[in-house]
């Protein structure tokens, strides 16, 4: 629509039936997009406004880390600055501390170092399911998915052995285990209505952790002896097989919905 349009439009007289056929917005481009009609934006746009802003963090916050795991793994973790991250990152030093409020941050980073895996696993159970056989479903489903939050990445040998060989990340590591194991005995010990002092739920959480810990070293040493992700998940499916094969009826049934 021209300018001249949008000007005889809005002088058009009424048109016999008690209204006008002028437009309710001057009819430019401007004033559309700005809302005349109304000035502030309904709930839907909000929750998309919002909900795209979160999408840009977790993108912004994914490729700070991609980068910094990149550098750490060519030049060693002491090596790298916090400096250096952000100017390969093309973000400034602030950012990067926006993200991540120390360095290991970078290397165990949320959504990928959860200590609410396993609980969430066990949460999201289907009736009839235990939480042993619902972690062990929900490692099978990842791995024959390829996710990386199994370390299905062409990397993760050097990943895991840069973690073992730097004391802080591995000390890292260790707490981040404990802490899983932790959340997941609180959370089985709550479900099944445990007294206290039942060690039942803690011993079922720890072996479920080792599960989880024996996988990784697999998916690890696999992936560190050049391994494509295919093969090594292959690998990792035929583990689990066996593990599951050494748990106990009473761990394997505890905790069933």
């Amino acid at each position: 629509m021209s300018p001249g349009t949008a000007r005889g439009l809005r002088s058009s007289p009424d048109n016999g039936h008690g209204r006008s056929d002028a437009l309710p917005y001057d009819g430019t481009v401007s004033d559309i997009t700005r809302g005349s009609l109304r000035e502030q934006p309904t709930r839907a746009e909000a929750i998309l406004a919002v909900g795209l802003r979160d999408e840009k963090r977790r993108q912004t916050r994914r490729h700070i880390a991609e980068v910094a795991t990149g550098l750490f793994l060519e030049h060693g973790f002491a090596r790298v600055t916090i400096a250096e991250v952000a100017r390969t990152a093309e973000v400034s030093v602030n950012t990067v501390y926006t993200y991540f409020p120390s360095k290991e941050d970078l290397v165990f980073y949320p959504e990928e170092a959860s200590a609410q895996r396993m609980v969430q696993m066990v949460r999201d159970r289907e009736p009839g399911q235990s939480a042993a056989v619902a972690v062990l479903a929900a490692l099978r489903g990842e791995l024959r998915n390829g996710d990386r939050m199994v370390g299905l990445t062409q990397g993760f040998g050097r990943f895991l052995e840069m973690v073992r060989a730097e004391p802080t990340l591995s000390a890292r590591l260790d707490a981040t285990t404990r802490e899983m194991v932790d959340a997941l005995a609180e959370t089985l010990a709550a479900e099944t209505g445990a007294e206290p002092g039942d060690p039942t739920p803690r011993l079922v959480a720890s072996q479920l952790g080792w599960v989880q810990e024996q996988l990784f070293r697999e998916i690890g040493d696999r992936s560190r002896a050049g391994r494509p992700p295919g093969t090594v998940a292959e690998d990792a499916l035929a583990l689990l097989d066996s593990v599951e094969s050494l748990l106990g009826r009473r761990v394997l049934t505890y905790a069933t919905r």
